[in-house]
């Protein structure tokens, strides 16, 4: 069964740029996550009067910036194009529109219930993101 969502064509030529542009951002760790154990390596601006990276130097890694946002247009769409809907049972999924919403099945449902999930799914046409591998 092949899924493609409703777009425009100017959210179809959006969301090309912004699948494009995710491939190619770079990752933005925390200042100096490398040296201390005790940082993880999510971001966090830096502050501080010396600090190279908030002064944005060469040598340094880049900053988070609002250059680095997407389109509003696109902006939370899935890669394929759908708006991600968090499903936790059956009943969630006929709230759902499948030209316009995608399912991500919590992690939280166990097997039995995402299996009942996925065939209901089927069934209404609507696609899921993270199937189980069968």
């Amino acid at each position: 069964m092949s899924y493609k969502p409703l777009l425009t064509k100017e959210q179809k030529v959006l969301l090309k740029k912004k699948n494009e542009v995710n491939r190619r951002r770079v990752e933005f760790h925390r200042q100096e996550w490398f040296r201390y154990k005790k940082f993880d390596d999510s971001w966090r601006r830096p502050r501080g009067k010396h600090s190279k990276l908030r002064t944005h130097l060469g040598y340094r890694s880049p900053v988070v910036g609002p250059g680095y946002r997407t389109p509003r247009a696109v902006r939370g769409l899935h890669p394929s194009g759908f708006r991600e809907v968090l499903v936790h049972n059956v009943n969630e999924l006929s709230k759902i529109n499948p030209d316009l919403e995608g399912a991500r099945i919590a992690s939280s449902v166990g097997y039995r219930k995402r299996i009942d999930i996925e065939s209901e799914a089927d069934n209404l046409g609507i696609h899921i993101f993270n199937r189980v591998v069968k």
